[in-house]
């Protein structure tokens, strides 16, 4: 199992609207790519990025097709509208948190 690693920081101002594309487009297109979200979290105090999401999908291949595809580019591209700082990693998957 490989697991996708996503992590950001909301732009100040644009909650409300993050958290509408997040729930209604983002997280939705996840699952028709193939991806299973496992886990969200939200840094509560310190240097870290505000948000880390996690997803499973079961084959390398498969997941660096996806990440490599128009239709992942244009889904981050609208994210951006609304986060800053977004990385993303694709590494094995070792347990529940990862970062």
């Amino acid at each position: 199992m490989m697991k996708l690693i996503l992590t950001w920081d909301i732009k100040p101002g644009h909650e409300q609207d993050y958290f509408a594309y997040v729930l209604q487009e983002y997280l939705p297109q996840l699952n028709k790519f193939g991806f299973e979200v496992t886990d969200a979290w939200v840094t509560a105090y310190g240097n870290h990025p505000q948000v880390l999401l996690g997803a499973l999908m079961e084959s390398r291949l498969k997941a660096q097709t996806i990440l490599g595809s128009d239709d992942w580019a244009r889904l981050n591209e609208q994210l951006l509208d609304y986060v800053d700082n977004l990385e993303v990693k694709l590494a094995p998957q070792r347990g529940t948190f990862q970062f």
